[in-house]
């Protein structure tokens, strides 16, 4: 029995290899056919859109699928008119300024927009091309508008602007007319910072939106802020006259005076200095200081009061000083504290100011102790005779010692004989007694003052104290050869011829003097600490003796006929010389000379006219 397998056994069935062939034929030919029918398409679709915008592709919400150029440059002319729409305000403070973007220099290019819009899916490379074309037609391609923005449109606005913000900083200033200080104010200084706004408004201006701006300023404080403090005070200063016055006047004291406006108007100063801040300035007014000192200073001397040192005696039995007269405090005009016053005064207002003064201490108080200056024993004496003096000269010796009592020298000062002495005139205490003026003895008030000299001569001479200044009389006196004879007289004259000597000694120098009137004798006494110093007098030695001439009758028409009167002694010219050794500690401390020349003397007698004697 034969099977079906059997059946279908005797013919052949065909083999899977032998369909492979056909399949890939198959195969390929489909993709052929598919990928012609693609490119059919693809060409088709190159051919449809060319010169078009490719679907999908929209700039914002313009959509500008399948659109010419030239549509697509209609379409957006018409739907974008932001340059002219979107407003830019500028604000400084309260003030504004409205701009809009085209003013600005913003610009929409819708050329190069729509050129953009245009290249989507169009590249030389064709791959990327459809895939472009393929992105757009699937998701969309949103071009970005093109913008064109010129700056200088923006900086021309922002420098309009600027030129209506900026001014320049303006200090305060003052000034004087007459009488009267007018101030002007300050003004901040306010510069338009262009190039900072002007990137403030890049940041915002492709936002598309409308927007506001900060201008950015740059300010500059005033160096001077204000003036008005100084034109006050400068109006309060010259308001009226300054009235000087010493407000503790003492008898006799003058014043008052007056600062004239004038005179203070001249006198303003006004200039700038560093105000309290250490930032700026401000305006100082005062008085000109040395024209306040010139002011005052003919006033100083005038109200000046010399102290007055204390005046003593040494009590020989206690050895310690006592006083005889007060000291008595001085005064000194306080140039600087009336300077400073005056200023304060004219700046409140105030038109009557006190002078200010120092009160000056005396040198040695009535409290002083021989202690304290070195006042506790005798270290000199000299004592002069004056028997045979007229009553006058006996009171002008009586007066002029009297002078120097209790006087108290400072350690290395210069006494002066002429200073102590003080005035010398009938007002003062003295009469009028012989002294020796332009080579006659005639009378003149205070004869009789060069035996108190010379007496204060030989006790600074046998001190040891440097002589600085001794004048020895024209012609020998006799009462001044009493005692130490010949070459120890010092005659004075004030101010021209003095006595003076010097205080060497570390130690304060008193002064005792007495007048014994019974005794016709004046006596000087100086009290200190010694140093050991002692005197030698060698001399006088006399040379060049010049006898007298005859004796000089003079007519007085006011003597009778028969009266004489004499009125010059006769006495011999003559070179006389005093050595002085000065030791201490067995050392010559020094040596000096002092030297007289007396010039010969002739008497001279007064008679009544016509009976002067012959003579040949």
């Amino acid at each position: 029995m034969t099977t079906r397998q059997e059946a279908f056994g005797d013919k052949q069935r065909p083999g899977v290899l032998s369909f492979l062939p056909r399949v890939t034929l198959i195969i390929v030919t489909v993709l052929v056919l598919s990928n012609l029918a693609a490119g059919i398409g693809v060409a088709g679709y190159q051919i449809y859109h060319d010169g078009h915008i490719f679907p999908g592709v929209s700039v914002w919400d313009a959509d500008l699928s399948g659109l010419t150029p030239e549509e697509a440059l209609e379409l957006l002319d018409g739907r974008f008119n932001y340059p002219s729409n979107i407003v830019i305000t500028f604000r400084d403070g309260q003030n504004v300024w409205t701009v809009t973007a085209e003013q600005l220099g913003v610009q929409f290019d819708t050329y190069r927009t729509v050129q953009a819009a245009y290249e989507v899916g169009r590249h030389p490379e064709m791959l990327s091309s459809l895939r472009e074309q393929a992105t757009a037609w699937r998701e969309g391609v949103v071009i970005s508008p093109v913008i064109v923005y010129d700056q200088q449109f923006a900086v021309n606005t922002l420098n309009e602007i600027a030129s209506q913000i900026d001014r320049p900083v303006v200090d305060a200033t003052v000034s004087v007319n007459g009488f009267e200080a007018t101030a002007t104010a300050s003004q901040i200084g306010r510069e338009t910072d262009v190039a900072a706004t002007l990137a403030l408004l890049e940041e915002q201006l492709f936002q598309l939106r409308n927007t506001e701006i900060e201008i950015v300023i740059s300010e500059t404080e005033p160096s001077v802020p204000s003036a008005l403090e100084a034109a006050n005070l400068i109006n309060t200063i010259l308001a009226g006259d300054l009235e000087v016055y010493i407000e503790e006047p003492l008898p006799g004291d003058p014043g008052p005076w007056y600062a004239t406006r004038d005179a203070l108007a001249e006198m303003l100063i006004i200039e700038l200095v560093p105000a309290a801040d250490g930032e700026t300035q401000e305006y100082s007014v005062r008085l000109n200081e040395e024209q306040l000192r010139s002011f005052l200073s003919p006033l100083a001397g005038r109200l000046e009061i010399e102290p007055i040192n204390a005046r003593f005696i040494f009590n020989d039995n206690t050895g310690e000083i006592e006083p005889i007269t007060a000291s008595q405090t001085g005064r000194r005009l306080d140039m600087a504290g009336s300077i400073q016053v005056i200023n304060a005064a004219a700046a409140s207002g105030s038109r009557q100011v006190p002078l200010v003064f120092e009160t000056v201490e005396p040198g040695v108080p009535d409290t002083a102790t021989g202690e304290d200056l070195g006042i506790v024993e005798l270290v000199s004496s000299a004592t002069t005779y004056f028997a045979g003096s007229s009553s006058a000269r006996r009171v002008n010796v009586e007066e002029a010692a009297g002078r120097f009592n209790g006087v108290v020298i400072e350690p290395n000062s210069v006494f002066s004989f002429n200073e102590w002495l003080g005035d010398v005139s009938t007002d003062s205490g003295f009469e009028e007694a012989l002294i020796i003026h332009n080579g006659r003895t005639i009378e003149g008030v205070g004869g009789g003052v060069c035996q108190v000299s010379t007496t204060a001569f030989q006790a600074a001479f046998y001190a040891g104290f440097p002589i600085l200044e001794r004048v020895p009389h024209a012609y020998r006196v006799g009462y001044y050869e009493v005692g130490e004879g010949l070459g120890m007289d010092a005659t004075v004259y004030s101010p021209i011829v003095d006595l003076k000597f010097q205080n060497d000694l570390d130690t304060y120098l008193l002064v005792e003097t007495s007048v014994d009137t019974a005794r016709a004798q004046v006596t000087f006494r100086f009290y200190s600490t010694s140093d050991g110093r002692t005197v030698q007098k060698d001399g006088p030695y006399v040379t060049n003796q010049v006898p007298h001439g005859p004796a000089i009758y003079e007519e007085n028409p006011e003597l009778a006929p028969g009266q004489t009167k004499q009125v010059d002694y006769a006495v011999d010219g003559a070179d006389v010389t005093v050595y002085r050794i000065v030791y201490r500690d067995g050392e010559i401390l020094y040596q000096d000379t002092f030297f007289s020349q007396y010039i010969p003397w002739q008497a001279i007698f007064q008679v009544a006219p016509g009976y002067a004697p012959y003579t040949n």
